[in-house]
């Protein structure tokens, strides 16, 4: 048999290495950018601290690391801690730890989560408020130049006095807020979209009508925020004022027990810095809020002069006529209040329309006024 060289098969090494060199060289690059992106967040996020820094609100970390490496950037710093400076008075936050996370390819889009429990108490001092929950998340896209949408939701949120012995502050089952900017609309003809979601929320130390759980719906728009600059609340709103904003609340819904309430409406703030604006509010079960309207106590029987004008002159035209009354003397404010808007039906329940005032912070609920609004600055 002759052997012709030229036949035999052909060996190139080099070929079956080549596989694994750009494995290998794509490896390195990959390293090398997620490198240079870690260190980049890292000092995007120092820069926001000075940045916060100057405007009165003071973060650290007792310890800060960065991971995530192949495919994402997590920064953790536990034992964080804010000194808000540019509130009155100033509050100290401790949190136990917060976890950032981006995706190298989209670095706009941080998910934060929040491990509890959060503090608040004047710097220096001993905590006074108390937060917990069970999951904590909150989801920014965008960047502070150009913001694009915010939210933050909490499940099982708890807000508690650190006094012994007092009721809770705030709890919900489920809480969200939602921020967006209207596209188009930055910087030049600013408008936020604002959408909060409450589920079976109560605040029992705020009296005995927000004991029983709650659930609330809003969409509103935020129009006249001229930037997002870091600036002390009071200059904020100030300034916004000054700007002509308003909140144009184009559907809220608030459902506690078989009472049924929804609102549309525009407020704003005074030059002095009070509420103004009107809701027009359509109730149905107004009977349950009669007794927080009209100033009634646990235990104390009604006080009509104090439930309406219509009453007190009522009242007044035949003394005594409230206690002789007794239990019908709430049914009788109802029947009034009723005459106060014309009636609606919501959701299938029988209700009355009546406008919210405000003016220059002085509330009326129709013609009955409720109260005085303390100014925001």
């Amino acid at each position: 048999m002759t052997y012709h060289a030229e036949l035999s098969t052909s060996r190139r090494p080099w070929l079956i290495a080549t596989p694994l060199i750009i494995v290998v060289v794509l490896a390195a690059a990959w390293s090398g950018f997620w490198f240079y992106a870690a260190r980049e967040a890292e000092a995007r996020i120092n820069d926001w601290q000075a940045q916060q820094a100057k405007a009165g609100r003071v973060f650290s970390c007792g310890s800060q690391a960065v991971g995530g490496y192949p495919f994402r950037i997590e920064v953790r710093c536990a034992n964080a801690a804010a000194e808000l400076k540019d509130t009155q008075p100033p509050l100290a936050l401790k949190l136990k730890e917060i976890l950032l996370v981006a995706q190298v390819w989209d670095p706009k889009h941080l998910i934060a989560e929040f491990t509890g429990p959060l503090t608040v108490s004047d710097p220096g001092q001993a905590p006074y408020v108390n937060a917990t929950w069970t999951l904590a998340r909150a989801s920014v896209r965008g960047t502070p130049a150009t913001p694009e949408r915010a939210a933050i939701a909490a499940d099982d949120l708890r807000l508690t006095s650190a006094a012994p012995g007092n009721p809770p502050l705030f709890e919900a089952k489920h809480a969200e807020f939602h921020a967006r900017v209207q596209f188009g609309s930055w910087p030049h003809n600013p408008a936020i979209d604002l959408a909060v979601t409450l589920n079976a929320a109560t605040a029992p130390a705020l009296g005995p009508y927000t004991r029983d759980p709650l659930d609330a719906d809003i969409l509103a728009v935020l129009h006249g925020m001229k930037d997002l600059a870091p600036k002390p609340l009071p200059a904020r709103l100030r300034e916004w004022q000054a700007a002509g904003g308003r909140l144009e609340v184009q559907k809220a819904r608030v459902a506690q027990g078989e009472a049924l309430a929804t609102a549309t409406g525009t407020l704003a703030l005074s030059q002095r810095g009070r509420l103004d604006g009107a809701l027009q509010l359509n109730v149905a079960g107004l009977e349950k809020f009669m007794p927080a309207l009209s100033g009634e106590r646990k235990g104390a029987s009604l006080s009509l002069d104090r439930a309406a004008p219509a009453l007190n002159a009522i009242d007044r035209a035949v003394p005594g006529l409230g206690a002789r009354l007794g239990p019908q003397a709430q049914n009788l404010a109802v029947g009034l209040l009723g005459l106060l808007g014309p009636p609606v039906e919501i959701e299938g329940k029988r209700g009355v329309s009546v406008p919210l005032r405000f003016t220059d912070g002085a509330a009326s609920f129709g013609p009955i006024p409720i109260g005085q609004i303390p100014p925001a600055f």
